[in-house]
């Protein structure tokens, strides 16, 4: 049985494809789809809905994070926390408390807020698949991911700025195809060095 924790099992080919797709899938979208991407946007701070479900998504995978010993494949991602390993218990009691009370009294800007917090839980396996890999073009997943975790943090403290970005970004078509087509050009990016350099990381 390999002793590695499972984001260490993570190929630096294997997170360079996955992100690849969604960059590009995303991007595709808001090149295809302008006036819907732009609604559903424009939308979605306020939409409980997706702020219950991606929170409850985000909550849950942290609460594998601290799972107790015993449980299975529940604590194969079980992960040391160091100095805070005596806390694991209390938080596997705060997790589902938090979801249950941010969902009913967090209206305002909830779905990003819950976005935020996913795209901090997400960093982690994207910066153990690129670390300390020999070829140079990994450094399009850090840089990326550097730049998610900025982006989270700021959902989660000034959500209201997803807002601003929404409505900035979409103000002016050539503003949105710019940034599309930005966003394209890094997946295809990350694809092609994926499967040109990164086969065997």
């Amino acid at each position: 049985m390999d002793p590695r924790h499972p984001y260490e099992q993570i190929s630096l080919f294997s997170a360079g494809i996955l992100l690849a797709i969604w960059l590009i899938g995303v991007h595709a979208l808001m090149l295809a789809r302008p006036t819907q991407v732009q609604g559903y946007l424009k939308k979605f701070p306020r939409d409980p809905i997706a702020g219950q479900i991606i929170l409850a998504l985000g909550m849950a995978w942290f609460w594998l994070l601290v799972a107790p010993d015993g449980l299975g494949k529940l604590s194969a991602l079980q992960m040391d926390l160091g100095e805070f390993n005596k806390a694991k218990p209390l938080l596997r009691l705060l997790v589902p408390a938090a979801v249950i009370a941010v969902a009913m009294s967090v209206r305002d800007f909830l779905a990003v807020r819950a976005l935020g917090l996913f795209g901090l839980i997400v960093a982690a396996p994207l910066l153990e698949a690129a670390f300390l890999k020999d070829p140079a073009t990994r450094l399009l997943i850090p840089i990326f991911t550097y730049a998610m975790l900025t982006a989270s943090l700021y959902m989660v403290g000034m959500p209201y700025l997803f807002r601003d970005a929404v409505t900035w970004v979409s103000a002016t078509r050539t503003r949105w195809n710019a940034c599309a087509l930005a966003g394209l050009a890094y997946g295809i990016a990350t694809l092609v060095c994926a499967i040109l350099f990164w086969r065997g990381y």
